[in-house]
């Protein structure tokens, strides 16, 4: 049986990887066809609003227990998703029931992919991640594969430089040297490093049947919470911005945060301002006007 991706994944993966990820669209459906026979498993639906560089497909195994299949594109920051998921164990994320990380297919338990935190009221949702994240935030095992956050973010501070010369930064450029310079502070000064998802935000956490709350999709890095925190501390921005008072209203809810978690606020609003600011300028790099010029607002705010 033979499906095909979505036509949100093809957008996205063409847009973001070009000529690469047309090829993996070329192979995707004989890929999920493959792993469909080899484990045995029956599909019900792709499930279309899945994930931006993966196709998610909703099964059953041999024995009738329901899963998910999800076979994605293998980047730098997806290649050690199975590695994290098996160190979880299923402790705060969907538990992994099989995997082929060398062709980005994992078969995962099913959660209940519509309902997201994003079905909650804000307060409720913020606290219910806080939650999730207290498991997460565990020691890597001895000999870890996981990359540290000070390398990857070099390697990303390396690429908002050269970013920070082409004309679609020019008003950023002031808000770019402050995120450069926050994050060579914080990476000198880093207190003993967990494991973290990397990638977590409201979307991110799943209803299941375990237990309430299951995070999906991570991306994993190991370094201090407060890196993990940020990428949270941005979750419904297009909501906070229309807000009156959002400037107020986003330092707030940093504050709230860092003490919830015991994060030091401080290190907090570094990495919030600097993955911020790093992710505005790549959405603008790929055209993306909206959504970077939204993100850089929210760092000049803090």
């Amino acid at each position: 049986m033979e499906l095909q991706p979505p036509e949100r994944l093809a957008r996205t993966v063409v847009a973001w990887e070009g000529e690469a990820g047309r090829e993996w669209l070329a192979r995707l459906p004989g890929q999920v066809a493959g792993y469909l026979d080899r484990w045995q498993l029956t599909p019900e639906r792709v499930f279309e609003a899945g994930g931006q560089i993966s196709m998610i497909v909703l099964v059953r195994t041999a024995d009738g227990t329901p899963a998910v299949l999800k076979v994605g594109m293998v980047t730098r920051e997806s290649a050690q998703e199975h590695a994290a998921l098996a160190h979880w164990d299923g402790h705060g994320a969907v538990r992994l029931l099989r995997a082929e990380p060398e062709e980005g297919a994992l078969l995962e338990e099913r959660l209940h992919a519509d309902v997201s935190l994003r079905s909650l009221a804000e307060p409720k949702a913020m606290l219910e991640a806080a939650g999730v994240l207290r498991r997460l935030w565990v020691p890597p095992a001895d000999g870890h594969p996981f990359t540290s956050v000070a390398d990857r973010t070099a390697d990303l501070a390396a690429l908002l430089r050269v970013r920070r010369a082409r004309d679609f930064a020019a008003d950023a450029r002031e808000l770019i040297d402050e995120a450069l310079a926050v994050r060579e502070e914080l990476v000198g000064s880093a207190p003993e490093p967990v494991l973290l998802h990397g990638d977590f935000h409201h979307g991110n956490v799943l209803s299941g049947d375990r237990v309430p709350w299951l995070a999906i999709d991570p991306k994993p890095l190991v370094g201090e919470p407060a890196f993990d925190l940020a990428w949270l501390a941005r979750d419904r921005l297009s909501t906070l911005a229309a807000e009156p008072g959002s400037r107020a209203a986003a330092r707030r809810r940093l504050a709230r945060l860092a003490d919830s978690l015991e994060v030091d606020a401080d290190r907090l609003r570094g990495w919030a301002v600097f993955r911020a600011v790093e992710a505005g300028v790549w959405y603008l790099s790929v055209g993306g006007r909206t959504d970077g010029e939204l993100l850089l607002e929210f760092a000049s705010w803090l």
